[in-house]
């Protein structure tokens, strides 16, 4: 290699080819980057919180061996179910490394439907801890029923092996599988009843996610000064992409938040303050306190990052107002597990500066990108074009499309139309090509949209953290909102509603008492369910 070649590649290096070897080539590089945890790995729980990449490299290897000792052989799928943190992802990167399919599973799932998922998966290996254990036991059912070999982290317990069991064998060789051939395994929300596992591949999560992420696009990507943190829940189908570009871009830190209480938020971000931050925009609403607080960690921040979800205005004003730097940014993207971002759209300070009107401000998500996503919305029942400005269905194309749902390739088959991925949402495309998303098809309400609905409400209520709009036929609209106190002022709801459609009295509830998904979402057929049992939906749920 010429000097010449060598500084190219110094400045840009080759983007990571696969992600059994990520921190192999990382640590051959000399990463500068340096982790640091919120609290330590789950699977290096003596480890402490600060690690290098060469150490994050031998974790790999030594996990790889731990999998192999405990089984599993190329091919195989583990299932990893156990307390979030950025250790899944490691996993994930010791299993692909030995040519295994790793599935990355929420704990949080209700048993019942994390005893579905297991059962679609047939894993040969389930890697978990011991809290997820005594859950699927309480619930009637022994882990052996799901895999034959069981690896808790934590404890062994009862047929189960224990770190103990596995640790100090030798790691197997690394087995490069066919870019086309199923990498991971990720599922979606669940906001609509039992989450969907969704399989990806090389080509799809690394070549066509990862690797657009990897250039050093201006504003938007990670530079090497940064300090980088990232408070994901990390068996989301984001994770792994993140993972990839952001340490391949070599930001001096990386902050790892295993969990969103606020307080652990305040100590971590404090001692390490971020220059950019990815969260959902449920663990955003959770730290706005902290935003407005004498000891506000976000004041260095210069871009916000949000991809999970709809985003409240309020929610984004908070914290672009929380940062000291002149512009900072909040970037939001749009898209899901199955297809990643599909849509970005930056907001600025001024973007947000009106407040409490029914201009569409965070429901414009933007535009797809320019020769990698495209858009179309169709009529529900003809699945023709529409009209700019007419709302429905939106369909997506893009060739990061996931390549299967596990167990239910009947179900993927529906939504899969020719290269259109049917995303199940309704929305409707403006003049200029953005899109403005109106709601999910199953909690449709015709002639308004409850995502309108529950930004307005956030906009003209500071006091209501968060508020979900359910809808019936037959039924005047039903609002439930979130306050830090459990308190809502009656006469500040009746001014706030005025002049919106007609909405039942509030139901007021505490973050606690909402269904919610591992992302933080509102389970919202689950919170049916409670408020509204036996009700009918205004959609069909077809394509959910």
């Amino acid at each position: 290699m010429t000097t010449r070649t060598r500084a190219a590649e110094l400045r840009d290096p080759a983007r990571p080819p696969e992600l059994g070897t990520l921190f192999d080539l990382l640590a051959d590089r000399g990463s500068p980057t340096t982790v640091h945890l919120s609290r330590p790995f789950d699977i290096c729980p003596d480890g402490g919180v600060t690690f290098g990449i060469g150490r994050l490299a031998q974790l790999v290897k030594e996990a790889a061996g731990w999998l192999a000792a405990a089984g599993t052989r190329p091919g195989d799928r583990v299932a990893v179910v156990k307390a979030n943190h950025w250790d899944v992802v490691l996993l994930a990167c010791a299993a692909a490394r030995m040519g295994a399919v790793p599935a990355l599973i929420s704990d949080d799932l209700p048993a019942t439907a994390l005893q579905t998922l297991l059962e679609r998966l047939d894993p040969a290996l389930l890697v978990t801890d011991s809290r997820t254990v005594e859950a699927v036991r309480n619930a009637g059912t022994d882990p052996a029923v799901f895999a034959p070999r069981t690896l808790t982290l934590d404890r062994r317990t009862t047929g189960t092996l224990g770190l103990d069991d596995v640790r100090g064998y030798q790691p197997p060789p690394v087995l490069r599988r066919h870019p086309d051939d199923t990498l991971v395994v990720h599922h979606t929300s669940g906001t609509t009843g039992v989450p969907k596992l969704v399989e990806h591949t090389t080509r799809t999560i690394v070549h066509r996610l990862a690797h657009f992420e990897c250039h050093r696009t201006p504003i938007v990507a990670s530079r090497r000064d940064d300090t980088v943190a990232g408070a994901d829940p990390f068996v989301h189908g984001r994770a792994v992409p993140w993972t990839i570009s952001v340490f391949h871009l070599a930001p001096r830190k990386v902050v790892i938040l295993a969990d969103t209480d606020p307080a652990v938020a305040q100590r971590t971000l404090t001692a390490h303050p971020p220059t950019t931050v990815e969260a959902s925009p449920a663990t955003y609403v959770r730290w706005q306190g902290l935003a407005a607080g004498p000891g506000n960690p976000f004041r260095a921040v210069r871009l916000y990052i949000s991809t999970f979800d709809s985003v409240h205005p309020p929610t984004v004003r908070n914290y672009l107002n929380a940062s000291r730097r002149r512009h900072p940014v909040w970037l939001q993207g749009w898209g899901q597990t199955e297809t990643g971002p599909l849509t970005f759209r930056l907001l600025t300070r001024r973007a947000l500066a009106a407040t409490g009107g029914r201009h569409p401000t965070t429901r414009n998500l933007g535009r797809p990108v320019p020769g990698r996503t495209a858009l179309r919305v169709v009529d529900p029942d003809t699945f023709r074009p529409v009209g700019r400005g007419r709302p429905g269905i939106i369909l997506a194309r893009t060739k990061a499309r996931c390549t299967g749902y596990v167990g239910e390739e009947d179900r993927w088959s529906r939504k899969a139309l020719g290269p259109w991925w049917n995303t199940g949402d309704i929305g409707f495309l403006t003049r200029s090509g953005s899109l403005v998303l109106l709601d999910r098809e199953v909690d449709a309400v015709p002639g308004t949209s409850c995502v309108e609905l529950e930004d307005v409400i956030e906009d003209r209520l500071p006091a209501v953290l968060e508020c979900t709009v359910l809808g019936a036929p037959g039924r005047t609209l039903l609002p439930v909102v979130v306050t830090a106190d459990g308190w809502l002022d009656a006469a500040a709801w009746r001014a706030a509603v005025r002049y919106l459609p007609p909405l039942a009295d509030p139901l007021v509830r505490s973050w606690a008492d909402i269904p919610r998904t591992g992302t933080g979402k509102v389970r919202r057929l689950a919170l049916r369910a409670q408020l509204l049992p036996d009700a009918p939906t205004f959609g069909t749920g077809h394509w959910t």
